[in-house]
């Protein structure tokens, strides 16, 4: 049996190892299936090469991931695919909440929701029939999208994953364009320590898709993956993806002794960002003696009430204090910014970039509010906005608060990028991280993010 996995390629400035399809492939493998990944957006492969590939592997089935920032990409490709009578499904964040949509839109054989290595596995087994399997539908089993859907079986433990298809995802195999951009070194490794996160904020997905459990990967488990990675790929730097990798902090304090016991010579990031409120001075020069020496924290907004309408659960002061730490003990801090929230003002706005300017952050980003399905926003605004998936992700506004306007929300975030960026001290300050292999990533960014 062979199975391909296709991450489709979309416009991204960001082009890192897809995790969820290198541990989908590893479960397979483990279990006797050979597994195939085609990473489109690596390989800047359009649709008719990727089908063109699929064609000389001749599968038994076609798995494609989705998000929704690539949900055209991923129908157009299924709807290729199914027409060269091959069987195909999709899972991913996106079809876990539209789930209907997405086999409407797409004809698909089936949908994943939820994680998907032990539903995939299941389905694998049973020569593709679905006989009940938890977390996967087809236009059979789901008639309608107030159907009740149930999310497929979990890994409990996760330190009985094996590592991600590292093979096929080698770190030496990808562009120059890291989450964060700007990075000390390279090739990266990309891992993740857990999966899952306790709060609630609003215009995030993640508490919809883990249901706000978290589960967590032993730290000797993630050293084992990055010694690994180090000693057989070569790898330089780490980059932590969860969505919050210090919100246990035993686990981040073990995790961060035992990388400077074993002595491994790596430096570490974590761009996806991390919680102001859930770090102090002590834990963050424990960071950085591990190697780390760059994070976000996800700040949203300076503006109190709009914490709180996305019940952030998260105070000014505290964010503050985070940044001043960071910065005392050396770290390159980044703060992400939405604008476009619930609540929001021309006030409001600016109020967050002069918190940004005024603050000692060393790099901010800008984002616009994309209201992606399983947010609790999503619910909130149902019938209030259409639905854009062909807009730029986090680029192009869909819903405005009132008042608000699109074109003011464009100019308020190339506005915040220059006002930030185009100063001195931290111009020069990045610029030192700066490798010739990036500029036509970083020009990228600059352009769609209309700074020039």
């Amino acid at each position: 049996m062979k199975i391909v996995l296709i991450r489709p390629k979309y416009n991204s400035h960001i082009i890192t190892p897809p995790l969820g399809l290198g541990y989908l492939s590893e479960y397979l493998k483990k279990a006797g299936v050979e597994t195939i990944i085609i990473d489109a957006l690596r390989d800047s492969k359009i649709q008719t090469s990727v089908c063109a590939e699929v064609d000389k592997i001749k599968p038994d089935f076609v798995g494609i991931t989705c998000l929704t920032a690539f949900y055209e990409e991923t129908v157009c490709l299924a709807k290729e695919l199914k027409n060269k009578g091959y069987k195909v499904g999709i899972g991913g964040v996106h079809p876990t909440f539209l789930p209907y949509q997405t086999l409407v839109d797409s004809q698909v054989d089936f949908v994943f929701c939820g994680e998907g290595e032990i539903a995939f596995s299941k389905l694998a087994k049973n020569n593709f029939v679905n006989n009940g399997i938890q977390g996967v539908y087809s236009l059979e089993n789901l008639k309608s999208e107030n159907d009740s859907i149930i999310n497929g079986e979990i890994v409990i433990d996760l330190d009985e994953l094996p590592f991600p298809n590292w093979e096929q995802i080698n770190p030496n195999s990808y562009p120059r364009a890291p989450h964060g951009a700007l990075v000390k070194n390279f090739p990266i490794g990309v891992v993740m320590t857990s999966r899952g996160c306790t709060y609630e904020c609003t215009f995030c997905a993640s508490p919809g898709f883990y249901g706000r459990r978290i589960r967590f990967r032993s730290p000797e488990n993630v050293v084992a993956e990055i010694e690994l990675l180090v000693k057989k790929y070569g790898v330089k730097e780490i980059h932590f993806e969860d969505d919050n990798l210090t919100l246990v902090r035993d686990k981040v304090e073990n995790l961060c002794r035992l990388l400077i016991k074993k002595k491994i010579n790596i430096t570490w990031a974590c761009p996806n960002g991390i919680r102001a409120d859930k770090v102090d001075q002590d834990l963050i020069r424990l960071m950085k003696e591990s190697g780390c020496y760059y994070f976000s924290y996800g700040i949203e907004s300076a503006n109190p009430q709009i914490l709180k309408n996305i019940k952030k659960r998260e105070k000014i002061s505290d964010i503050e204090k985070a940044i001043t730490i960071a910065s005392e003990e050396g770290i390159d801090c980044q703060g992400f910014f939405i604008f476009g929230l619930p609540g929001e003002t021309q006030e409001t706005i600016r109020e967050s970039i002069d918190f940004a300017k005024n603050s000692k952050l060393s790099r901010a980003q800008f984002l616009l509010l994309d209201v992606l399905p399983g947010s609790a926003l999503w619910t909130d605004l149902k019938g209030k906005f259409v639905p854009n998936w062909q807009k730029n992700s986090y680029k192009e506004p869909e819903w405005l608060p009132i008042g608000i306007s699109k074109d003011l929300l464009l100019k308020a975030q190339s506005t915040a990028f220059r006002e930030f960026y185009f100063r001195l001290k931290i111009a020069f300050r990045l610029l030192r991280l700066v490798n010739y292999k990036q500029i036509k990533f970083i020009l990228k960014r600059l352009f769609e993010y209309r700074i020039i």
